[in-house]
């Protein structure tokens, strides 16, 4: 298992010392990776996060990250393709060649809302057609050179990116928690991450994600998740700190999840997996319900708590990191 962090770069506690110290900070601990979201014209969930609307650039904020750390990986959970990919193919190239090689993981998403791509005039495309573009045009790009390409979304001909990314490659995951996203992760991708999803869902996503992959004679995408996490001394405390009703709300939102016994998400125990909270050794149990599932990745979301970051941080890597690792 790798750990890594959602880092606090949109919403009022957006701060850029929360981000570069705050990452040192994790990296000196013994974190995997950070990682940030990713909107153009951004619209917080309601349910989920306060109505501020400051979102910090996904790529830059990672690379002023990268340039004050050394090893940490920095991961998009996810990127959303309002980007030409030759833009993106050149920022992870250059990327690579100023922070070093291996360190950054491009996961994308299809996006949730229309109206960040009828912004740029994009309202018609097929959203999940343009993240199997980008997968498709950042492979060869990076590869190769005097590449032309022609798709429903994108055009060119003999085009050579460079700098080409160290080592020739960028990690490419899916994020989303549908079946499709399950089954794609397995046809393009090297990785697949839900963010907040049911234990009981997220069990059967990756069941069928290592049948596809056994079929077709592919190694498992890797599997990450980003589940919400408040943690604290008593279990009570870290409960304070979440908004219960709006992470119920949400998971009752979902179209494919795997629901209760009783029908409807209703209670905390109905969260399993959607939430850690509680205090270190509960923290560390809910970890490990990850792992056995075959979760190799598990990214901590403490939106709820950005006010707290660095006592978050703290606690978390002294405390819980070193039992998870042991």
């Amino acid at each position: 298992m790798r750990y890594g962090l959602l880092l606090p770069h949109f919403g009022e506690q957006a701060d850029r010392d929360k981000l570069l110290r705050g990452s040192q900070r994790a990296e000196e601990l013994g974190f995997d990776s950070v990682w940030v979201r990713d909107h153009l014209v951004f619209e917080p969930h309601g349910e989920m996060e306060k109505p501020n609307r400051t979102f910090y650039d996904a790529l830059t904020t990672l690379t002023a990250i990268g340039a004050v750390t050394e090893r940490i990986q920095l991961g998009t959970g996810s990127l959303i393709p309002f980007r030409h990919p030759l833009t993106t193919a050149l920022m992870a190239g250059t990327m690579s060649h100023l922070l070093g090689p291996d360190r950054l993981i491009l996961g994308f998403g299809a996006g949730t809302f229309d109206h960040e791509f009828e912004a740029i005039g994009w309202g018609d495309r097929d959203r999940v057609e343009l993240v199997r573009s980008n997968a498709e045009i950042l492979k060869r790009v990076f590869t190769e050179n005097d590449v032309t390409y022609k798709d429903d979304n994108f055009s060119f001909e003999d085009v050579t990116i460079e700098p080409k990314p160290l080592g020739g490659r960028v990690p490419f995951w899916y994020c989303g928690a549908t079946p499709r996203s399950a089954r794609l992760a397995v046809e393009f991708c090297d990785g697949w991450m839900p963010g907040r999803i049911a234990m009981a869902t997220l069990r059967k996503r990756i069941e069928t994600i290592e049948e596809l992959s056994a079929a077709a004679g592919k190694q498992r995408p890797t599997i990450a998740v980003i589940p919400p996490t408040s943690i604290e001394r008593t279990r009570e405390e870290a409960l304070q700190h979440v908004n219960i009703p709006g992470l119920l709300a949400w998971a009752n939102k979902s179209k494919w999840a795997v629901k209760p016994p009783s029908g409807a998400f209703e209670t905390v125990e109905d969260l399993e997996g959607q939430l850690i909270a509680g205090d270190v050794d509960g923290a560390v149990e809910e970890c490990r319900k990850f792992e056995a599932a075959g979760v190799e990745h598990l990214v901590f979301d403490f939106r709820f708590k950005f006010d707290k970051w660095f006592d978050q941080i703290e606690l978390l890597g002294t405390e819980v990191l070193p039992k998870l690792k042991s």
